[in-house]
């Protein structure tokens, strides 16, 4: 009994490690293809570690009127994401803390994440920081519905809202081909980029002061809080490709398994998944321009229009 605990901690730390070594290299290889594709050298794929390393070697610089919140609040939104992307299987699935990897759960924790960073936006009171809140409320109003209409399509079919679960169902010949599932993926990739920041909706290689959404509530920020807030954007990025390679594409998952060889299939598989799905963002980013920050609801009404649709097919379907 012992022993089983003591392994079963080991493969959940294994995983949060996994996620949290991972997500800087994810950044820097879709850096890489983007510049590729531009035909240009483009930086190094550990230039993030490197960033990462010197921010928290510099001091922080605070604004004198900045109050204990907006000290901690790098520390709380960095704690949120790290433990929502824990949760999605990435490699084995039935970790010790599976039974709270809740679609509904993550959804509450992002939120709250997302809320404490808009509050850092507006504690110092500059103008841009009150800008960058505003939007980021405005595209959570339209996200997280959207979100939720997802969970509850995919939900609907695979008759849980527990990840690990869901992921069994989706990699079993049951699932089939459905409709509603092809509508769940287009609403969940709108989602992911609205929330990730990324083009269209906003630029993460630029700085623009009049289209930029996270980096307008993070420009007061330095040293140590800076790297904290860029390694959960980067934790973010992984949560939600985490999250359509395990809904969508959950083969090589190893189940509630120690066999060291079925763990190193499931590891290799899901760097293999994160490569595909950061290469087919980095295409996308390149073919497609960045669209005027009051065209984003449509964008995110598209994604919440879809995912209803979605789950209005799953009840149409099980009327007959």
């Amino acid at each position: 009994m012992m022993n089983a605990m003591i392994r079963d901690f080991i493969m959940q730390g294994g995983q949060m490690l996994l996620v949290l070594t991972i997500s800087p290299l994810l950044l820097g290889f879709v850096r890489k293809v983007k510049a590729r594709l531009l035909r240009r050298q483009g930086p190094p794929l550990l230039q993030p570690y490197r960033d990462l390393t010197r921010l928290m070697r510099k001091d922080v610089v605070l604004a004198d009127n900045a109050s204990w919140l907006f000290r901690a609040i790098p520390y709380v939104v960095f704690a949120a994401t790290w433990v929502a992307a824990s949760l999605v299987p990435t490699f084995r699935s039935g970790l010790l803390f599976s039974w709270t990897a809740d679609l509904i759960a993550i959804i509450a924790i992002l939120g709250c994440a997302r809320f404490f960073l808009a509050l850092a936006g507006m504690d110092t009171g500059t103008s841009f920081g009150g800008i960058g809140s505003s939007r980021e409320v405005m595209i959570a109003s339209l996200a997280e519905p959207a979100m939720l209409m997802i969970v509850f399509a995919i939900a609907l079919i695979a008759g849980s809202t527990q990840l690990s679960f869901m992921a069994a169902f989706m990699n079993s010949p049951a699932v089939g081909l459905r409709v509603s599932l092809g509508l769940g993926l287009i609403a969940l990739i709108i989602v992911a980029l609205a929330e990730n920041g990324r083009i269209p909706v906003d630029n993460p290689a630029t700085h623009l002061e009049l289209t930029m959404v996270h980096e307008a509530m993070v420009l007061e920020y330095s040293g140590r809080h800076l790297a904290l807030i860029e390694l959960a954007a980067a934790l973010k990025l992984v949560l939600y490709l985490s999250l359509i390679a395990c809904l969508f594409a959950p083969w090589g998952i190893a189940p509630g398994t120690t066999e060291p060889k079925l763990l190193l299939i499931g590891v290799v598989t899901y760097i293999a998944k994160l490569a595909v799905l950061g290469t087919l963002l980095a295409i996308f980013e390149t073919a497609i321009a960045k669209m005027r920050v009051f065209r984003v609801p449509e964008f995110l009404g598209a994604a919440l229009m879809l995912a209803l649709l979605a789950t209005l097919l799953r009840f149409v379907s099980r009327s007959f």
